[in-house]
């Protein structure tokens, strides 16, 4: 498929996904409003597990049967790279995280969230680092595949700062809506959750717009590069952020504001979310080498989870008693989407003039990332 049918297909795929993520917060919501949150996160364990069955059952004679007509091998299951300890080390990880929790549970052992999540941080940062450091230098890896190693690391860091301030949503924008935000409908209180669903609900509507879109531009060869399509998500991220700076001044010299800040907020992050997340789905499907696809989708989601621990310490600042700084916090996330959109502008012309020094082996369509 070319780019810009595939950046559709992956459009379309992420409003799939969605369809889960909007339906959850409003059950989990209302069961943990009018019961309690064990059952609202039993909720959500019943639905993963009737996924996973409809994927097992409905989804693997689909893909088998897809393979068939196409006649091709049918390894889309199957490991590039067979690896026999793998069953043990899963189990070994299991266990040690089992008997963490029980000794836990049990005050033998105290953990401090904080701390634990500043360790992650760090050492995921420094895992990710590494692990492309022994790509590129290890790997005896082709020059043109190192080249997209190095597309991918540039993509990565970009994805894990956007998640780290995109993911204030659960986090500083609940607490916001929470404490200052007007939630009476008509005499109906709108649970805190529901706003956790806005996002899902613009990606449903928003989604096949995105995927026409790009379509549309690559038919008539003016589909923006994937650069540009990051630095587009990290400046309506920065637009958001600086709404709620607004939001949040209003809040602290007046009291409840009209959830509609939120609302403009979400929508403006939701936009930058379809420019970033699908983007960067199929552009690690395209670039990484067959041999360590896997693994480079793996880092793809960890630098999600990167963005999503920052989130969570920046988050953590937050309290329903103190609004002075939120301001300055929001500012502050501004400043920093807007420094990441400008380092990636320049960094299109290097990485561009790296893929033209590239070998033979270099598809053409990589020329213009």
């Amino acid at each position: 498929a070319t780019d810009s049918r595939r950046d559709a297909g992956f459009s379309i795929f992420y409003m799939g996904i969605n369809l889960g993520s909007f339906i959850a917060p409003l059950l989990t919501g209302l069961l943990a409003r009018d019961h309690n949150w064990h059952l609202g996160f039993g909720i959500g364990g019943l639905g993963m597990l009737v996924a996973l069955l409809i994927f097992r059952v409905l989804a693997v004679p689909q893909l088998q049967t897809f393979n068939e007509l196409r006649q091709e091998n049918d390894n889309w299951n199957k490991p590039v790279v067979q690896n026999k300890n793998a069953p043990k080390i899963a189990f070994s990880f299991l266990l040690s995280v089992a008997v963490v929790i029980v000794l836990t549970l049990f005050d033998v052992i105290h953990i401090n969230p904080v701390e634990v999540a500043t360790y992650l941080t760090v050492g995921i940062g420094i895992g990710i680092i590494a692990y492309f450091a022994y790509l590129l230098l290890f790997l005896n890896l082709e020059q043109h595949d190192k080249f997209k190693i190095i597309i991918c690391f540039v993509l990565l860091a970009a994805s894990a700062l956007f998640w780290s301030a995109f993911e204030q949503k659960p986090t500083t924008f609940t607490l916001f809506a929470q404490d200052y935000t007007n939630r009476m409908f008509f005499g109906f209180e709108i649970p805190t959750v529901w706003f956790e669903s806005i996002n899902a609900l613009f990606i449903i509507i928003f989604a096949p717009v995105a995927a026409w879109l790009w379509a549309r531009l690559g038919k008539s060869n003016k589909d923006p590069s994937y650069i540009s399509k990051f630095i587009i998500a990290l400046l309506f991220a920065a637009g958001g952020f600086l709404v709620m700076s607004f939001a949040s001044r209003f809040a602290i010299a007046g009291g409840l504001v009209s959830p509609f800040w939120l609302v403009g907020t979400l929508f403006l992050l939701t936009i930058g979310e379809l420019c970033l997340s699908p983007i960067g789905l199929s552009t690690m499907t395209k670039l990484a080498p067959d041999v360590i696809r896997g693994q480079i989708m793996g880092l793809w989601f960890t630098g999600t989870a990167l963005g999503n621990l920052i989130a969570g310490l920046i988050g953590g600042h937050v309290s329903a008693d103190n609004i002075n700084h939120l301001p300055n916090l929001f500012m502050r996330c501004v400043l920093a989407l807007v420094v990441g959109a400008i380092v990636l502008f320049l960094l299109k012309k290097p990485i561009n003039r790296l893929m033209n020094k590239s070998t033979s082996k270099v598809q053409p369509e990589l020329e213009t990332i």
